[in-house]
């Protein structure tokens, strides 16, 4: 479908949804996500406030930990515009090329944040396999040099989206079924031949989650092959205890990754409903439960905290 010009034709603006179904209870709606928002914006602060000022987590694990909290307030900011404006203010509508800025955005900080868990998987790896080069193999320099690779690659491999779905025309309407806006959603409401869109989705899903999986799950088993080499079973217990939080932080980011791949596989019948509730656990979970995880099991991001609190209170 062509505009007046002989140009593929695209709307001016895309209208975004709520939650279908739940058009009587939005105000509730919106306080849910705004406590996830405020959760998620000052949990990560602090974790990265703790970082900055405490000279006891100077270490290559709370390096990486502040790479994940500021990742996380990037997926965060990078959704809040319209999700905001959609249930607090029942402003729908979002510009076209401002909607493929965020689909931009919203995919890296995703991609992003499996590389820095398979970084700080590394990190584990190394503290527990060989602990004597932990110094000399995890130095400031390859630390700044990993999170660069991690920007550069999760950049590069998103950078030709917005272009991808820039050339196709949009004659299926202009009603997205998310209140952000994601590559996935756009493929709905666009015609012509989106195959080379599907197909290099594909490639860049594997290229990075699917790579960066597989690496996790060899560390964890090269870690747990070395921590049963351990005599002491309560060295054992605490060898396993460092590396709780980061399993959890790599469980609350998959689960909901392979969960909206198996419903889009096995179940393509299911309510939209259930498609939407599946996509904002993905997007909105991991970054209010980092933090939290962190805070919990890390005994020196409690102690980190406690101070702050005595200083305040004192």
């Amino acid at each position: 479908m062509l505009g007046l010009n002989g140009t593929p034709f695209q709307p001016a603006t895309l209208q975004l949804t709520g939650i279908p179904g739940m058009q009587t209870g939005q105000a509730w709606v919106a306080l849910v996500f705004c406590i996830l928002y405020l959760i998620s914006i000052i949990g990560n602060l602090t974790i990265l406030a703790l970082v900055t000022r405490e000279p006891t987590l100077y270490q290559p694990m709370y390096y990486f930990l502040s790479m994940l909290s500021l990742n996380d307030l990037g997926v965060s900011f990078s959704t809040l515009p319209t999700v905001l404006a959609t249930f607090c203010f029942n402003y729908r509508h979002v510009d076209f090329d401002a909607c493929l800025v965020q689909m931009f955005f919203i995919h890296t900080f995703s991609f992003m944040e499996s590389g820095i868990l398979l970084a700080m998987s590394f990190d584990h790896f190394v503290a527990i396999c060989d602990p004597l080069r932990y110094a000399t193999v995890l130095t400031n320099n390859r630390i700044l040099a990993m999170g660069l690779g991690i920007i550069a690659k999760s950049f590069t491999t998103l950078f030709p989206f917005p272009f991808l779905v820039k050339r196709l025309p949009f004659c299926k309407g202009n009603v997205l079924h998310h209140s952000y806006c994601l590559h996935p959603d756009l493929m709905k409401v666009a015609c012509g031949d989106i195959h080379v869109n599907n197909i290099y989705g594909l490639f860049v899903v594997i290229f990075t989650y699917g790579i960066d999986s597989t690496f996790i799950l060899l560390s964890y088993t090269l870690i747990l092959r070395a921590v049963l080499a351990i005599a002491s079973r309560e060295q054992r217990f605490k060898a396993l205890n460092t590396c709780m939080s980061h399993i959890c932080a790599v469980l609350a980011f998959y689960v909901p990754i392979i969960a909206v791949s198996m419903i889009h596989r096995f179940w393509k019948s299911a309510p939209l409903v259930v498609h939407v509730m599946m996509s904002n656990v993905y997007l909105f979970i991991p970054p209010m439960l980092n933090p939290i995880i962190y805070s919990v099991k890390t005994k020196e991001i409690r102690r980190g905290i406690r101070q702050v609190f005595c200083k305040s209170w004192g």
